[in-house]
């Protein structure tokens, strides 16, 4: 008895394992985004930073998602920065196996510490981002056939970002041309912190150019991993992605 019981929880956790495997759809996009980072020091421990982005996948053919991102940042030490941030996103429904049935909007409130430290020609970067969401929610109206924003769901998500610089040519003692690694993972918490807890991941390789003091433009080859909330759908996307900073001390 004790045999076939042993045996009978082994085949059912198998026939689990396997029914919640192969219940995740995956699904690949080939996307490129278009990304813009500005910091404009307004005293000389304070900035305030704007962050932009347009995100298409299938090549430039179908809409992904955009976003706009104020914060306001104060540098503590020579190695710690605080920030106060907003975002509001608004994502497509795309794809042969879209997450959204429609487009979602969604808002975020955030907090965020970022540490930075040097050795020799390697820069290093630790960013852990709190954020409060509130994430449309789409109900099918049964008049019109159509989904529309029903209401929005609050969900709170920590995102640890690590990043790798590394000077490869310098000017005057000044990087020219830098290589880009790290990875970045959007881990749900909370109550309402769905059923993965992975929200996404995406791992980060490329080159950085300064073109002066006060612009910069990297290119950004992208692996992006999402999984929804039901944890039904994976995304595993290549992604291309252009970014042009500026930094502007406006106290001078």
């Amino acid at each position: 008895m004790k045999n076939f019981n042993s045996r009978t929880f082994l085949v059912l956790g198998f026939m689990l394992f396997f029914s919640v495997a192969f219940a995740q759809l995956k699904t690949q996009n080939n996307n490129v985004w278009f990304h813009y980072v500005g910091k404009n020091m307004i005293s000389e421990k304070a900035s305030f930073t704007l962050e932009a982005t347009m995100r298409y996948t299938d090549g430039l053919n179908e809409k992904q998602q955009w976003f706009i991102r104020p914060s306001l940042d104060y540098q503590f030490t020579k190695k710690i920065i605080g920030s106060l941030g907003y975002s509001h996103y608004n994502t497509y429904s795309y794809g042969d196996f879209p997450i959204n049935k429609t487009e979602i909007p969604e808002d975020h409130f955030w907090i965020q510490g970022t540490y930075i430290h040097s050795k020799g020609n390697f820069k290093f970067t630790h960013r852990l981002r709190d954020e409060n969401r509130f994430v449309g929610v789409a109900v099918k109206d049964v008049a019109t056939n159509q989904y529309e924003i029903d209401h929005y769901d609050y969900r709170n998500r920590l995102r640890y970002m690590f990043l790798l610089n590394y000077a490869l040519t310098k000017e005057n003692d000044k990087t020219k041309l830098f290589g880009i690694l790290g990875d970045e993972a959007f881990l749900n918490i909370g109550a309402n912190a769905g059923k993965t807890l992975f929200n996404q991941n995406r791992i980060i390789g490329g080159l950085g150019y300064n073109l002066n003091s006060n612009h910069q433009v990297q290119l950004a080859y992208i692996h992006q991993n999402i999984w929804n909330f039901g944890n039904t759908i994976q995304e595993s996307n290549p992604t291309v992605r252009l970014t042009y900073v500026t930094n502007f001390d406006w106290t001078k």
